[in-house]
């Protein structure tokens, strides 16, 4: 049996027999290659020696000689994000319909009977009132400038003619996502072999636990690589997420069939990165990892690109100086793209023709709204990394007043434990000031600072010598390098963080505890401060959660992400009408072109029915919004329910008022699975229309009619002709 260093070196020299115990299958099958030995399924954090019976028992960590390390329970996504999906009075939103406005809150409606909560939308020469149960109509605006967007006019027909030419924009972006989707998949590439017991020993050496996104990704990417079409897929997810380990493997698959790698980066830091990251991961290998950047002498470039012509080079990693003329590889199998939106338009050029016979694969740290995935998720090889990695914790949020003893402490906590820290002042003509204030405080720490008017090369080196640990304390402004891991930077101080917006403060949040240690974030926030820069910190001190999201205070970040995959002219169109509904038309688009029905929300009136959440059951009016969106938004009766229990856990028992909110929105869910385009409801009965179709149900049957739990019933419901008024 063979025993590498770790614990199953320790054996008595008796040699026992091992037994291995494995919990997941892939782990079984990974190591069924190795082991001359029988393997179990089963978890074991530690093995043990069964004297009794002379038998080992071994973990695959131990096996591999690394310690396991606890895993840790990894929270869901998007949990309880209602206070800040809320919408504000004063912010802008689109209703798709009329266009542009400004919200101004919450209004309850009595009419004939009936009562419910509208939202109250302002437009130039007039007011909407938008009933709670259309929300999904209203979306919050969002553009990529800072500029107010012009309200629109209820009495012109400017909004629909920018609509129609965003529609149009959309249809024609889509055709040429489509054609090129078509040109990609009649390329052929090569096909690569399954993986060795090489592959399989590399990948078992790495010393985390694999995340179920991870694993996915990585089966995602191999299965590209073993069929004969040229993989073009991309990778998106957060830093510290994993995408690299995802683009080693591949790496070492195409390696291990004698093809080369190149791993193209927009900057030389993160060239820097992922270049100790992989001689790190693949030290003992026969694998040649090399890296071409500045940081090389001219002599040592020379060098490597003769080893790369001549085969002897594996794995280059490098920025755009890997697309010089000069560049000639043996035989190029794989290319790999961190972070191609950040590359020049040549730059981008000499990458298409770069990748045009090879595999290619993408990575990206910047977030994809869900609107743009569900559009190009249909023809793109997309792979998701939503999870963070076992072992990383939280980390700690404090929002407080500025105060220097407290700065003080931070700092030294910080420095003494072996970390490093971010300090980040946004003004630059006073940067100066802030470096000399806290020199004066700390006089022995090594302090330097960076902001977005330095050269490119001086701004890098900074980075680099913040990364290689020669720098302390780094002042910077908000242009912290993004997609860089920084792994001893543990602690955040932000100035003026009150200046700052939520999207904003969550990824600089993100740029410390990137490890298993503990990091803490400081919001420092001086004197009075509006009520909702007070509420968008008390969002970030009360969802620190790893994970969270904070999906709609991030659809900022995330839609301004997105626009990076549309050209100059989509942006032009998704300015005019906000983002999030140009990706929804985009995703239109796709439907029709690809001959699908799309579904339509149906229309819903209520006649003498009341449906709210009452204001002494959810007191505050920006919580009840957020419900009201998440109930909108809810795409199966299973995520309404999700919503029903966290307001029962929150608020206590639904009063009768908010059942009805959660009956209609059941309803809406299955009629629009049907086709149904209308929906009446009455205090006995609910009507529900399809082109010359009605069909009149009594209210207890419909949720079984609708959801098909009758045969009979299901059948009734295909005549058109069919009134269920006795049912």
């Amino acid at each position: 049996m063979r025993a590498p260093e770790g614990r199953c070196g320790k054996l008595p020299s008796a040699r026992l027999p091992g037994l291995f115990s494995l919990g997941r299958k892939w782990r079984r099958e990974r190591f069924r290659d190795l082991l001359d030995a029988e393997i179990l399924p089963g978890s074991l954090h530690r093995g043990f020696i069964f004297e009794d019976k002379k038998t080992a028992f071994f973990s695959d960590a131990e096996f591999v000689g690394r310690i396991p390390r606890k895993k840790r329970a990894v929270p869901k996504l998007g949990e309880r994000i209602e206070d800040i999906e809320a919408i504000e009075p004063g912010d802008f939103v689109v209703h798709i319909d009329y266009g542009v406005a400004r919200f101004e809150g919450l209004r309850k409606v009595e009419i004939q009977g009936a009562s419910y909560d509208c939202l109250a939308l302002r437009y130039r020469d007039g007011q909407v009132f938008v009933p709670v149960y259309n929300l999904e109509k209203v979306q919050r605006f969002v553009q990529s400038g800072r500029t107010e967007p012009p309200l629109s006019s209820l009495s012109s027909n400017q909004w629909v003619l920018k609509k129609a030419r965003a529609q149009i924009s959309a249809m024609e972006f889509a055709r040429e996502l489509l054609r090129i989707h078509a040109a990609r998949k009649a390329r052929k590439g090569f096909a690569f072999s399954p993986d060795t017991s090489l592959q399989k020993e590399i990948e078992a050496r790495f010393p985390y636990e694999e995340t179920e996104d991870q694993e996915k990704a990585i089966e995602e990417v191999k299965k590209d690589m073993e069929s004969d079409r040229a993989m073009d897929r991309l990778i998106a997810g957060e830093v510290g997420f994993g995408k690299t380990e995802v683009a080693l493997r591949a790496a070492v698959k195409a390696v291990l069939d004698g093809k080369q790698v190149a791993f193209l980066v927009p900057t030389t830091i993160l060239a820097f990165q992922h270049y100790r990251t992989f001689k790190s991961r693949l030290e003992g290998y026969p694998i040649a990892v090399e890296m071409i950047s500045r940081l090389r002498r001219e002599s040592e470039i020379r060098e490597i690109l003769s080893r790369l012509e001549k085969g002897e080079v594996d794995i280059v990693i490098g920025t755009h100086r890997l697309l010089a003329d000069d560049v000639r590889f043996r035989d190029l199998g794989l290319l790999i793209i961190d972070e191609e939106h950040r590359f020049g338009v040549a730059q981008k050029e000499k990458i298409r023709k770069f990748h045009s016979t090879v595999d290619t694969l993408r990575m990206t740290a910047t977030p994809i709204p869900r609107t743009l995935y569900a559009a190009l998720g249909r023809i793109y090889d997309l792979s998701v990394i939503l999870t963070p990695p076992a072992g990383r914790q939280e980390v700690v949020t404090i929002v407080t007043e500025y105060n220097e003893d407290l700065i003080r402490e931070a700092v030294t906590r910080e420095i003494q434990r072996g970390g490093q820290v971010f300090y980040v002042y946004n003004r630059i003509e006073t940067i100066k000031e802030v470096v000399s204030r806290l020199k004066s405080m700390f006089p022995t720490l090594r302090i330097d600072y960076s902001h977005g008017r330095m050269k490119k090369e001086k701004l890098e080196d900074i980075y680099l010598r913040f990364y290689k640990g020669e720098i302390d304390l780094l002042v910077t402004t908000s242009i912290i390098e993004a997609g860089v891991d920084f792994p001893r930077a543990n602690t955040l101080i932000v100035e003026r963080a009150d200046l700052f917006g939520l999207a904003e403060l969550h990824q600089l949040r993100g740029r410390v505890g990137r490890s298993d240690i503990k990091a803490y974030a400081y919001f420092l926030v001086s004197g009075e401060i509006s009520r909702k820069a007070r509420r968008r910190l008390k969002a970030l001190e009360t969802y620190h959660h790893l994970g969270s999201g904070l999906k709609i205070a991030l659809a900022d970040l995330e839609i301004r992400g997105g626009g990076n995959l549309l050209g100059k002219e989509q942006h032009g169109h998704a300015r005019a009408i906000g983002y999030e509904l140009y990706f929804q038309l985009l995703e239109e688009a796709m439907s029709s072109l690809l001959g699908e029905e799309p579904q339509k929300e149906p229309e819903v009136l209520l006649e003498e029915v009341s449906a709210l959440l009452p204001d002494d059951y959810v007191e505050e009016s920006e919580v009840r919004v957020g419900f009201y969106r998440r109930i909108a938004a809810a795409k199966s009766l299973s995520e309404l329910e999700d919503i029903k229990t966290e307001l029962r856990d929150r608020f206590g028992p639904l009063p009768d008022l908010a059942e009805e909110v959660f009956f209609i929105a059941s309803v809406k869910i299955l009629a629009r699975e049907k086709g149904y385009e209308r929906i009446i409801f009455t205090p006995t009965h609910v009507r529900l229309y399809k082109g010359d179709e009605e069909l009149n149900l009594r209210r207890e049957v419909v949720l079984n009619v609708l959801g098909g739990k009758n045969g009979k019933k299901r059948a009734l419901i295909a005549d058109s002709s069919f009134n269920a008024d006795g049912l």
